[in-house]
């Protein structure tokens, strides 16, 4: 289930892999992370499974609490909205700012993996690793530092909803569409639209989430 670190007693070697076990779902939403379990596993201190929890908990997919423990964080409505509200503003102001800067050629290059996936019948994890590297090279195309912080210190928990999200039909049906949407309307150059409709993707993502996470 966790593969050992390569390198021992380093924090981040132990965040990265119990990371890739949660995106994997060997520890789905609510699991909790014992670190003597954990230690054991990835054959590292237990001060080390500590330091990475902590990462962890500053990427927001884990929460600790006294006498609880580490947990993977639940996937609520609540959450779901914050996160979605606060990627929205960040989707808008990166497409923006990516135009005439982006790479469009990798783009499309992704985009066609997707569909290319899509009619494979892929893995739900290949497509979604396909879609967070679309919109990771729209961050880096916009050279501003401060949004790619601030991207990257959200993105795990994207990641996270976005693991139920592809679980549903309707995220299959509008995925490459509405990607290869995004590419066109940067080569057409109108910051307005390309920004609306961004951070529509967005809060489209969010009301199926919602939808879906609603008792």
């Amino acid at each position: 289930m966790l593969q050992k670190v390569d390198r021992k007693g380093l924090a981040s070697d132990a965040a990265d892999r119990i990371r890739e076990a949660v995106f994997r779902g060997d520890f789905p939403p609510g699991a909790p992370l014992r670190e003597v379990d954990l230690a054991a596993c990835l054959d590292v201190s237990r001060g080390s499974v500590r330091e990475g929890l902590a990462l962890l908990e500053r990427e927001g997919i884990v929460h600790s609490a006294w006498h609880r423990g580490t947990r993977v964080i639940d996937l609520t409505v609540e959450d779901a909205e914050q996160v979605y509200a606060v990627r929205a503003a960040l989707e808008g102001l990166a497409a923006r700012t990516a135009i005439g800067r982006a790479d469009l050629s990798e783009l499309d290059d992704l985009v066609d993996k997707m569909a290319a996936r899509l009619g494979a019948h892929a893995d739900s994890g290949e497509l979604l690793a396909l879609d967070m590297r679309f919109h990771d090279a729209i961050y880096r195309s916009t050279g501003n530092t401060r949004l790619i912080d601030a991207w990257h210190a959200l993105r795990s928990q994207v990641y996270l909803f976005q693991l139920n999200r592809i679980r549903q039909e309707s995220y299959r049906a509008i995925v490459v569409d509405e990607h290869r949407e995004i590419v066109r309307l940067l080569r057409a150059g109108d910051a307005g639209t390309i920004s609306r409709y961004a951070e529509e993707h967005v809060h489209s993502a969010k009301r199926a989430l919602v939808a879906a996470l609603t008792p």
